[in-house]
């Protein structure tokens, strides 16, 4: 697939040229938020604990959030010989994006991992049946929003699996499949945004293999996307391993004394700010946007380790993850999407929040100082 490769290159080195000043439609600073495990689960909306409600969008934009990113499945509720979407869930989606148009919120919908159709079957060949669906998936919502404005944008993917050029290359076909659909449908998609994911959307894998973007016939419209959720001992890992355990602190400031090996020993502050430098260094200073489209460090429960004054110290050491996030990613030009799923940040029913402290510090307030 190299002879595609070609005019790729032209257009990133295009896109070098293009003044720092120029940016996507985001809020600036970008404090967004997913609805996580909500309208994505193959077995039908609301099937992993919660459903969408405008109570919930109402409060998250009184929270302070202003960007939503919608995670959606659509191979999983779509005709499997015709590649039509079901009408009822298409309107589902069309209905939390109203909400958020109603709240004034940026949104972002995608594909999500949706049973990994695209995401899970990258061989470096590109597969015909995929890229029909491609093209009749991103038609049918393309022509839906068509009259949506660019508060609304399109992401092609979520995390595709890619670890060498060649599986680069057929990824980067699919995405030219959906650019080429969607500017082709109409309405406001002619100057739409459009996201495209890197690979695995990690940063170092972004940084290495993606030298390249699509063809966009609208200039200036794409939007890079990776994800973060490092260290990983402290953001997500569950239990301890063979190689390592777990951290409950991260942060200088957030250091235990009674537990100290459970302090994180990398991917505190400075590794932090170097990983972002390197999308700014290949992409917003250049002009082209990057979205941090995931990232959360969420509390643990209270265990034989974490009781009492240590706790309360992990507690207050997730919510300066969060916030070094929001503020690192947004010093260095990225939108950050915090994660969330049904009932941890936010009740799904009323909207109300359920911890303060972690939607302050990923709405550009205050991290929760360490415990005296």
């Amino acid at each position: 697939m190299k002879k595609n490769l070609l005019p790729s290159i032209i257009g990133l080195a295009c896109a070098l040229l293009i003044p720092a000043a120029a940016s996507a439609q985001f809020p600036k600073p970008t404090y967004g938020w997913n609805m996580g495990n909500t309208m994505e689960p193959p077995s039908g909306i609301g099937a992993w604990g919660g459903s969408p409600s405008e109570p919930l969008i109402a409060g998250v934009a009184k929270a302070g959030f202003n960007l939503v990113r919608i995670p959606c499945a659509w191979d999983c509720h779509a005709n499997k010989t015709t590649y039509q979407i079901d009408p009822e869930y298409m309107a589902r989606v069309k209905q939390v994006v109203d909400w958020c148009y109603a709240k004034k919120l940026t949104v972002v919908i995608n594909d999500h991992w949706d049973g990994g159709w695209l995401e899970r079957s990258l061989t470096g060949t590109v597969n015909p049946v995929t890229d029909a669906k491609m093209k009749s998936y991103w038609s049918q919502i393309a022509t839906t929003f068509a009259q949506y404005d660019d508060h609304l944008l399109f992401a092609a993917a979520n995390e595709p699996s890619v670890h060498d050029a060649a599986a680069m290359n057929e990824l980067m076909t699919y995405y030219q499949t959906f650019i080429n659909v969607v500017r082709s449908s109409g309405g406001h998609n002619g100057t739409r945004w459009l996201v495209v994911q890197g690979p695995n959307t990690d940063i170092d894998t972004t940084d290495k293999l993606m030298n390249a973007l699509p063809t966009d016939p609208t200039p200036h419209r794409l939007i890079v996307e990776v994800h973060f959720y490092s260290p990983y001992q402290f953001a997500l890992m569950e239990s301890d391993a063979s190689w390592g355990k777990m951290f409950y602190f991260w942060g200088k400031p957030y250091h235990s004394a009674t537990l100290p090996e459970r302090n994180a020993t990398w991917g505190e502050e400075d590794d932090m700010n170097k990983e972002f430098q390197k999308m700014e260094t290949k992409f917003t200073s250049k002009g082209i946007p990057v979205i941090l489209g995931e990232f959360r460090a969420e509390r643990r429960g209270e265990g034989p380790e974490l009781k009492g004054a240590n706790l309360k110290l992990h507690v207050a050491s997730t919510t300066y993850w969060n916030k070094c996030v929001v503020d690192y990613a947004n010093a260095h030009g990225m939108s950050p999407i915090c994660w969330d799923t049904p009932n941890s940040l936010f009740d799904f029913k009323t909207g109300a929040v359920l911890e303060p402290e972690t939607a302050r510090a990923l709405t550009g307030g205050r991290a929760m100082p360490p415990p005296k």
